[in-house]
């Protein structure tokens, strides 16, 4: 009877929940500025506010006028304060969280969470939900052992102010209601060994009516190959009711045909678009890609033509503004007190009713040695389609230049883990360059004018990203290895896994 109950109430739920939503859906560009000048209203009286004339902001271009865009860096000075335990510095009083991220320039970042903030983290992921249980009107999962593959739960303070990964922070406000459904352990959680906890998850999970996971796909995988090693069966063997699959952190489908292979059977799949800094887009339309951007959840986006991004009096750009199918670095200023803020992700709208967005790249995750600034987005769009032509499996690459060979032309080099290769892996390397040069004209003109020789392909060990991610302290949690970078740092670690 429970049971009935929990999935009936889900589906009411749901649908209220949807409902509520059109409006946000229909009415994202005139909201948005709106929401822009209550932030900067509230925020009047902070140092930042009083340093940056938010009393004479009563427009958006008051705004981008006043505010430049910033990085981590750029706002260290005030985080640091805030640290510190002073108040009314970027946002109205202290945070309620820290959110430690790992930076590269910057060390561990310290994003700010307030206690306006922190609801619509979680919120952002309820709502995903609601929006599968109203399309597909099913809620079965409701009643049976979820799963998030996470960092661990452990909070630390400074100066009263709660500390830790975002999926730590996340754990503590998960609803009663599904706390009990809820694996694995607390204490399995608190496992900083990443692979020890996932050989735990293992031993927690495999016996388990296991009906939702969640977890970034690098990760996800891991944990299905220890299941399939342990019991010789394919995930769906193992977990017939499972039903669900929420996914984020990276772009999906290139661990799609791996993911389809291990599940061994069909299993909806959910994709997010979450961050310390806030909860994006989530997928609400399964018949077709995009993430549908959250536009009330005290986040005013502005969008940076990435051609433009880094240089002088680049534009910004609103919702009203953007264009169709081209590439964005993505500023933020929410209601966390971060200001105009640029995360380093990169979107592409493929819908404007609503606004659907990819994500495209990172701003600093790209291969421009030669001037032909190859993004993600373009890789494994090209990756995609010659798996297509030629099946391949493919666990994981890297792409970085090669710019003095010992002979020959300069290059780029593919580091690729197949689980299955291609049955003749010359003509899909060649599919693969053709299908680049048709994704990106500058690398056409460069192969075209002979000043770089067609890419090459260095096959790598099996677990070799592991390796690797394990050696810089990557492994687990929501770490993620580029997909592509301008310099050889990675590579050269690959290079010792080269078969």
């Amino acid at each position: 009877m429970l049971n009935f109950f929990k999935k009936n109430a889900a589906l009411i739920w749901a649908k209220k929940h949807v409902q509520k939503a059109n409006d946000f859906k229909q009415n994202a560009e005139k909201n948005q500025e709106r929401l822009l000048l209550g932030l900067v209203k509230t925020a009047e009286k902070t140092l930042f506010g009083r340093e940056h004339q938010f009393e004479n902001i009563k427009s958006v271009e008051d705004f981008q006028k006043n505010i430049q865009i910033a990085d981590y860096e750029d706002l260290k000075p005030y985080i640091e304060k805030v640290k510190k335990g002073q108040r009314n510095i970027l946002w109205t009083e202290t945070p309620e969280y820290f959110a430690k991220t790992s930076g590269t320039t910057s060390g561990s970042k310290y994003i700010p969470i307030s206690k306006e903030g922190m609801p619509f983290q979680v919120a952002g992921a309820q709502s995903a939900l609601f929006h599968y249980i109203s399309k597909k009107g099913n809620a079965d999962f409701v009643n049976g052992k979820m799963i998030f593959l996470q960092g661990s739960p452990e909070l630390e303070e400074i100066f009263g102010v709660k500390t830790g990964r975002l999926s730590g922070i996340v754990a503590h406000l998960i609803p009663n209601y599904l706390q009990k459904n809820r694996l694995p352990s607390w204490e399995t959680n608190l496992m900083e060994d990443w692979e020890a906890k996932v050989d735990k998850i293992v031993e927690e999970t495999e016996k388990e009516n296991m009906t939702l996971i969640s977890g970034i796909p690098p990760w996800l995988i891991m944990y299905f190959e220890k299941l399939i090693d342990k019991n010789g069966k394919k995930i769906k063997e193992l977990f017939p009711n499972l039903q669900l699959i929420v996914t984020g952190g990276v772009n999906y489908e290139p661990y799609r045909e791996k993911m389809e292979e291990l599940l061994g059977g069909k299993v909806d799949i959910v994709q997010t678009f979450p961050a310390s800094e806030g909860f994006f887009a989530f997928q609400d339309d399964y018949t077709k890609e995009g993430l549908l951007l959250l536009t009330n959840h005290g986040i005013f986006y502005e969008f940076v033509p990435l051609e433009e991004y880094g240089k002088p009096n680049a534009r910004r750009l609103t919702l009203r503004e953007i264009e169709l199918n081209k590439d964005y670095a993505l500023i933020l200023t929410t209601n966390s007190g971060l200001w105009a803020y640029s995360i380093g992700d990169v979107v592409r709208f493929i819908d404007k009713n609503p606004h659907r967005i990819l994500v495209s790249g990172r701003t600093k995750h790209f291969t421009s040695a030669f001037g032909e600034h190859v993004i993600a987005f373009e890789v494994e769009e090209a990756m995609k389609a010659t798996v297509e032509k030629f099946p391949a499996q493919i666990t994981e690459f890297h792409l970085a230049p090669e710019v003095n060979p010992q002979e020959g032309l300069p290059y780029h080099e593919w580091f690729i883990e197949f689980e299955k290769e291609p049955e003749n892996l010359d003509l899909f390397k060649n599919e693969l360059d053709d299908q680049l040069r048709k994704r990106n004209t500058y690398y056409d003109d460069l192969i075209s004018g002979n000043i770089l020789q067609k890419l090459k392909i260095s096959k790598l060990s099996k677990n070799a990203f592991q390796e690797y991610a394990k050696s810089e302290g990557k492994l687990g949690g929501q770490n993620k290895i580029p997909r592509l970078a301008n310099d050889r740092k990675i590579a050269d670690i690959l290079s010792r896994n080269v078969i």
